[in-house]
């Protein structure tokens, strides 16, 4: 391999793993607040797809103010699942509140069969992320060169919004006591929003940067990509922000050079003996901590 092409790698990794990483996040805050593994975040990922297709072909409208419906159209969808499908149970057993998150997955893979067919459907083209450019003998698009950056971003603003806002000290109170933080007078029920909507944002622009370079949005599309950025967060110790990042880019990277190694068939593999591993040597994570149960 020479090292232009090992660079190349490197970089498309370094994409695809940015990708895993803004949607794990979404994974790990809502855990991190809930104990709650929310199965049907893949396919929130998948519906911004098909808001997209919506805005842009059906529709007709340009593609600044159609990222701008879908990152609006995502958020909503999220908070509106958190409120109808949650919420009610937010006392019930931990088990009916999971079984709830895997009817809505189910439900919104059914929603998008009835409402837009089994079919695969072409994914708009976004002239602006599908330029190509050349960084010295690398040559990419726009968009696989400026998805690292953009999860570096986000994760940063991420974290100082948590550790220096006031909403950002109700989230890390909510996260370590429930029931204390709600005696103490923070605002449950705000947290709690707030944590979907910023989940839903980050898979809203995953979603957008996934399906740039790809032909086609299907029901189904979903699944893998949402399996593969929940391991990316226990890889990374779910509920750790930066250890979803890490996760994510560690799964990018090593499933792209499996491709390139010619042994494309295992790379899917590969991220599920990467969570058998984790899960046998270290449960919580890289960055996970303990949690005592209380009794």
């Amino acid at each position: 391999m020479t090292a232009t092409a090992f660079l190349q790698y490197c970089l498309a990794g370094i994409s695809i793993g940015g990708i895993y990483a803004l949607i794990a996040i979404g994974y790990t805050m809502v855990y991190g607040i809930l104990r709650l593994i929310n199965f049907a975040h893949g396919d929130i990922f998948m519906m911004a797809a098909y808001f997209m297709i919506f805005a842009m072909v059906d529709f007709a409208l340009p593609w600044y103010v159609s990222i701008g419906i879908v990152l609006v159209a995502t958020v909503v969808l999220g908070v509106v699942i958190e409120r109808v499908a949650y919420k009610p149970l937010r006392s019930a057993p931990r088990m009916s509140i999971m079984i709830s998150a895997i009817g809505v997955s189910y439900l919104l893979q059914n929603l998008a069969t009835y409402l837009f067919s089994a079919l695969p459907k072409g994914y708009p083209k976004i002239e602006f992320l599908t330029k190509s450019i050349t960084i010295g003998s690398i040559s990419t698009s726009v968009v696989t060169f400026i998805t690292p950056i953009l999860t570096l971003a986000f994760v940063f603003l991420l974290m100082q919004l948590i550790n220096h806002t006031k909403i950002g000290m109700a989230m890390r109170a909510v996260s370590k006591d429930f029931e204390t933080s709600q005696l103490m007078g923070i605002k449950i029920n705000r947290v709690i929003s707030f944590t979907f909507v910023i989940g839903c944002f980050l898979a809203a622009v995953g979603s957008i940067l996934y399906f740039t370079p790809r032909p086609s949005v299907y029901p189904l599309v979903g699944s893998l990509p949402g399996t593969k950025c929940f391991i990316a967060a226990v890889f990374g110790g779910i509920g750790s922000i930066p250890g979803a990042m890490l996760g994510g880019f560690v799964i990018g990277l090593s499933e792209t050079f499996i491709k390139a190694a010619g042994y494309s068939e295992f790379s899917d593999v590969f991220t599920f003996i990467l969570l058998i591993v984790v899960l046998l040597f270290k449960p919580t994570g890289l960055f996970g901590e303990k949690i005592t149960e209380k009794v």
